[in-house]
């Protein structure tokens, strides 16, 4: 007998709650009451969009990909290989940006294989290393 109660409740728990969905998915197929549709003023909800342009700024905020702004993008020019030293200029194959300049990180002796890992006096830089063989 409680088994049968047990299930009972289960099957009417499941059948509430198959209506609830059921009413809650037609509100959402509802057409608009505008032939226009939803105005575009009125969708951004009072959010307005921070660009750099606008607001370098923007740029100086923690978490920000950089502090210079390009493009309408924040970048970093010391180090962004598409944006090395200013605005557009890219690094060529094989080159990485380090302090604003395109460097061969396989070659040079200041930045043998990184941005600022520097060889000694004694040692050079042969494919990204320091005194290789």
């Amino acid at each position: 007998m409680k088994l049968l109660k047990t299930l009972f409740l289960v099957a009417l728990l499941m059948a509430l709650a198959i209506t609830d969905l059921s009413a809650t998915s037609s509100d959402f197929d509802e057409e608009p009451k505008s032939l226009r549709g939803t105005s575009r003023f009125l969708s951004q909800s009072g959010r307005v969009a921070l660009t750099c342009e606008k607001n370098p700024k923007i740029c100086l905020v923690k978490g920000s990909a950089g502090p210079d702004c390009c493009n309408n993008k924040c970048v970093k020019f010391s180090t962004d290989r598409l944006n090395c030293g200013r605005c557009g200029k890219k690094c060529s194959f094989g080159k990485i940006c380090c302090e604003g300049k395109c460097v061969n990180p396989n070659t040079n002796e200041k930045h043998c294989g990184k941005c600022g890992n520097k060889c000694n006096a004694k040692g050079s830089c042969v494919l990204g290393m320091c005194s290789y063989a």
